[in-house]
């Protein structure tokens, strides 16, 4: 990657303008919206006798958000997101740290976690519009590094060299994660600090250092896993002394025995198990319930879709994700660029790893968390994270073989560029020790 990556391949392509949109990405993430008005329609209105369209009507208003920070998001280029990705990881921070004061005390009764805002009936979730700020920095980081290392002549150097010059580059890079995974951690939010972690793990494996690193440190992980893991069904007391909280360990219980304590801990996986199951190959059709299963319209979204649409429609929408996920991996091999790679790749890791989790704890495969299926679950803060994500990715397309002459013309990316020079000029010379 260290040669080939500093190329511009992506912006030679000599796009047309009707090829600067990705169709298939904009195709799948709105077959994946309808599916989600259905599913929450369903579930909301349909399965109450006294049921609202007060929920499908918000899910729209905030897919009309999202889609509108899409198109903003597509307007910029690269020296934009590269220059902002600091004042927006420093705007990330502080959003952690203040929620953390004043976070809603309804929500920390109801989820356990110290994680959103509130104002009257408005909620708002932080950790999620950070995943997306996050991604910026990493990409930075690993584009910066490539800048180093090709003028460090890195290739021509020892092995001792590289190793060191690597070891030193996953220090800074370590650093910037555990900042938000710790504040994380604080507000209880163990799903999210996973999500880190994941984005934390794709780009280190995509930058490119020297794999007598990369080996030990998948080592590492799965040996941390496997210690985790064997604590938490033989001997908690050491998992208590990092920590954990008993809530925890419930959902590993109800993870390994779903059926053994169905009215308290395993009662939502059991549910959703019986519900999925209930669908069979076809289906129920819409509407049609038996099986009551607690948030089915947000975290447990694909019970529904496997009650109402049985085998077939869960397989559509596995196979939606499958095309959606494969074609943004196309668009970052296309580019030959390291900011574009290392950005893509930590919004590909950190969907798949969305995708997996929710779809894998509604079958009982995985624990049960707090992460929602990606377009599909009810939320606005992850529906504007994932459309801000969509649009960084359609601005690789978009932006290919424009002079700067051009993207200025556009006052969105003439607004985002003085407050991105502005940073460069203030905040990054204060972070450019770090960097």
């Amino acid at each position: 990657m260290k040669q080939e990556a500093r190329g511009t391949r992506g912006q030679d392509l000599g796009l047309r303008k009707h090829e600067r949109i990705d169709k298939t990405v904009v195709i799948t993430v709105t077959l994946l919206m309808l599916i989600s008005l259905v599913s929450i329609f369903s579930t909301t209105f349909l399965y109450n006798n006294n049921g609202s369209w007060k929920q499908t009507l918000l899910q729209i208003v905030w897919f009309a958000v999202g889609t509108l920070f899409a198109l903003l998001a597509t307007l910029l280029d690269k020296k934009t997101w590269y220059q902002l990705a600091p004042i927006g990881y420093a705007f990330g921070i502080l959003l952690l740290v203040l929620v953390l004061i004043f976070y809603s005390r309804t929500m920390a009764t109801y989820t356990g976690a110290k994680s959103w805002f509130a104002i009257g009936n408005f909620t708002f979730q932080p950790s999620e519009i950070v995943k997306f700020l996050y991604l910026l920095m990493m990409a930075r980081l690993v584009d910066q590094y490539m800048d180093d290392c090709e003028a460090n002549h890195y290739v021509d150097h020892s092995v001792k060299w590289q190793l060191k010059w690597d070891l030193k580059f996953i220090g800074k890079m370590s650093l910037w994660t555990l900042i938000p995974m710790a504040l994380v951690i604080l507000q209880g939010d163990l799903g999210t600090m996973l999500v880190f972690l994941v984005m934390y793990t794709g780009c280190v494996f995509i930058s490119g250092v020297n794999w007598r690193i990369i080996l030990p440190i998948a080592v590492l992980l799965i040996v941390i896993f496997g210690l985790l893991l064997f604590f938490a069904i033989y001997d908690r007391e050491v998992l208590y002394h990092l920590g954990f909280k008993d809530y925890q360990f419930a959902r590993i219980d109800s993870w390994l025995h779903p059926f053994d304590n169905t009215r308290q801990d395993s009662y939502q996986l059991s549910q959703s198990l019986k519900a999925i199951g209930s669908g069979q190959f076809f289906g129920k059709g819409l509407g049609n319930f038996e099986v009551y299963v607690p948030v089915r319209e947000s975290d447990m979204i694909f019970a529904t879709i496997g009650e109402n649409f049985g085998f077939i429609g869960a397989s559509i929408v596995l196979l939606l994700f499958f095309i959606f996920l494969f074609q943004m991996v196309s668009i970052a091999y296309d580019t030959y660029d390291s900011f574009w790679i290392t950005g893509v790749t930590a919004v590909v890791v950190m969907f798949a790893f969305h995708i997996i989790e929710n779809v894998g704890m509604s079958i009982g495969l995985l624990p049960l968390t707090g992460i929602p299926l990606p377009f599909v679950s009810q939320g606005g803060s992850a529906i504007i994270m994932n459309m801000l994500c969509i649009g960084f990715v359609l601005s690789i397309k978009f932006n290919a073989g424009k002079s700067d002459k051009q993207l200025m013309k556009r006052s969105v990316t003439r607004g985002m560029r003085r407050l991105s020079d502005w940073s460069e000029s203030h905040i990054n010379q204060r972070m450019r020790q770090w960097l």
